[in-house]
């Protein structure tokens, strides 16, 4: 007999209901209450530090695999939360266990699966349960809002321009409290106002970047300032003065403002909660009708109405599909491929101005690769000299048709993976599924012909149609156990016509050259060239042998 035992706790202390604590009960109660099951082989899956709101636990998953390896005749565990506060998550895990004929046993509710009224009581408990964690969500967000109209600084890193002061002061039912809140720090508060500034100044986060380059400004670590980090700064409300422009602008966003119009203060700057939703990975920022707003106790450097001008920039900036993305443009062939040999940093296609002759009937405008420290803030960071693109796109592709043309290897490869395809098209599984379909139909029909006769028990009537079912059951698998191999056969005759074109496109390679698009020749420079590199002076192409 095999028995598993699981415990959880959300956050490691060395009180209460540890995982030790809740096993050590599982056990006394294997042995109090199954007596047959003294000797029975107890597996144990402890989870510490997860909490309940999903079953994404790393033991509770190996629990679920090995149940249907091992099949034990119990789960066992010291209460029902510990395993889901989820009714779906915990009905699921109900309906496999039944399934399997295992019984699921709960010794604080003292629920028993195997009896019909344990699992009555054990749907409504799950019910509670989800309850309760609802309950906690929404105390929490009370909780949150309830601090948000104190102003206080919850902790965290503090943004650039203050830092953490803690401080004593009378909250709540005039209880003594020690919160935090955040003090200026002048010198960083400069460099926030002057990426304000120059922001609204430019309209563009890359010429901000460029600007704080060139003055050589840094972060708080001495490190340059990125992209995202500088927009993080300008969509940041602890920044913007709690004026009635930025009430007017929140509300209008439906977020949750914990002060009145009148209370405007031009002296505080605003705080901001739950502007992220860290149940999700990467914690993506919420909507703004999501957001907890409130007036800080610090000091604002920027007005409501210029922080709002901000925001409204920052949102006609964001890219909506029409304009191509530098890396993936419609006209250069290498860029992002190549790097440049004295930043090391890719390098990308921008277009001029000027038009570039093709022939004598056509012409098109050209580009050059130029590196991405270049991009963002000129020969400051990067001298390296800009690269002619269409030039380099040609020379680029004119190497490679030398090495396809004597390089054999590859037409050795291919003929190696059509032949180990042709084997599996060959094999015919279905013909043996055909064959069990026929077998069982044949049995049904033989039993449908048995509830024919007179004068059938219903015991015996009731078998009949049990084994009807598991025969119909059995039918239905292999039907999609045979459409799913025929899937299989059909994408290996695709990939052995795949091949037999790939090979025919690489010997006509240079024919078909100037019928092949753009994105086939970015395909095939990915296939065969490892990295390219630009010096200033020469093209570097390195092929993958």
């Amino acid at each position: 007999m095999n028995i598993f035992i699981y415990s959880r706790k959300s956050v490691y202390t060395g009180k209460g209901e540890s995982v030790e604590n809740q096993v050590e009960m599982c056990k006394e109660y294997i042995s109090d209450k199954l007596p047959n099951a003294k000797q029975a082989e107890i597996s144990i899956y402890e989870d510490e530090g997860f909490s309940a709101k999903n079953t994404n636990r790393p033991q509770f998953q190996q629990m679920l695999k090995d149940l249907k390896r091992i099949r034990p005749q119990y789960v066992i565990c010291y209460r029902l939360d510990r395993i889901s506060r989820n009714v779906s998550d915990f009905s699921s895990l109900i309906e496999e266990l039944n399934h399997q004929n295992i019984s699921f046993i709960c010794i604080r509710e003292e629920f028993d699966t195997s009896k019909p009224m344990g699992k009555a009581m054990m749907y409504i408990a799950s019910v509670f349960a989800q309850l309760e964690r609802e309950t906690i969500a929404e105390r929490v967000r009370d909780n949150m809002l309830l601090l948000a109209r104190t102003g206080r600084w919850l902790g965290g890193t503090t943004p650039l321009g203050y830092t953490s002061e803690k401080l004593q002061e009378v909250v709540l039912d005039g209880k003594l409290k020690t919160a935090c809140k955040l003090k200026e720090n002048p010198g960083e508060l400069s460099i926030v106002s002057s990426i304000y500034e120059k922001f609204l100044e430019l309209c563009s986060v890359s010429g901000v970047s460029k600007y704080l380059i060139r003055e050589g400004i840094g972060t708080r670590n001495g490190n340059m300032f990125s992209l995202p980090g500088i927009k993080e700064i300008l969509q940041n409300p602890v920044y913007c003065i709690a004026d009635e422009e930025a009430w007017d602008f929140f509300r209008k966003h439906h977020a949750d403002i914990c002060f009145e119009r009148p209370d405007c203060s031009n002296r505080y700057g605003l705080l901001s909660y739950n502007k992220r939703d860290y149940r999700k990975k990467s914690a993506p920022r919420q909507e703004m009708d999501q957001w907890i707003v409130a007036m800080g106790k610090h000091k604002g450097v920027v007005s409501g109405k210029k922080w709002v001008t901000v925001q409204e920039i920052l949102k006609s900036n964001i890219p909506t599909g029409k304009k191509p993305s530098i890396m993936h443009n419609s006209y250069s062939l290498l860029s992002g491929t190549i790097y440049c040999s004295q930043c090391n940093s890719r390098m990308f296609a921008k277009q001029r101005r000027s038009k570039e002759r093709i022939s004598d009937e056509r012409s098109q405008k050209s580009y050059d690769y130029i590196c991405n420290s270049k991009l963002r803030a000129g020969t400051d960071l990067c001298n390296c000299f800009n690269l002619n693109g269409r030039q380099a796109d040609n020379m680029v592709f004119e190497s490679l048709l030398p090495y396809m043309n004597e390089n054999k290897n590859i037409f050795l490869l291919l003929d190696k993976l059509k032949r180990e395809i042709q084997k599996q098209i060959e094999k015919d599984p279905c013909k043996v599924i055909e064959d069990k379909i026929k077998k069982n139909t044949g049995e049904i029909n033989n039993l449908i012909r048995t509830l024919s006769h007179d004068n059938l028990g219903e015991a015996f009537i009731s078998r009949v149609n049990e084994k009807i079912s598991e025969l119909e059951g059995e039918i239905t698998s292999l039907l999609e156990e045979q459409s799913r191999l025929k899937n299989k056969a059909g994408s290996y005759e695709e990939s052995s016509l795949k091949i037999n074109q790939a090979s025919h496109d690489l010997i006509s390679v240079r024919r078909i050259y100037r019928i092949m698009t753009l994105e086939e020749k970015r395909t095939l420079i990915k296939l065969m060239v490892q990295k390219i590199v630009w010096d200033g002076k020469k093209l570097h192409v390195y092929i993958d042998q």
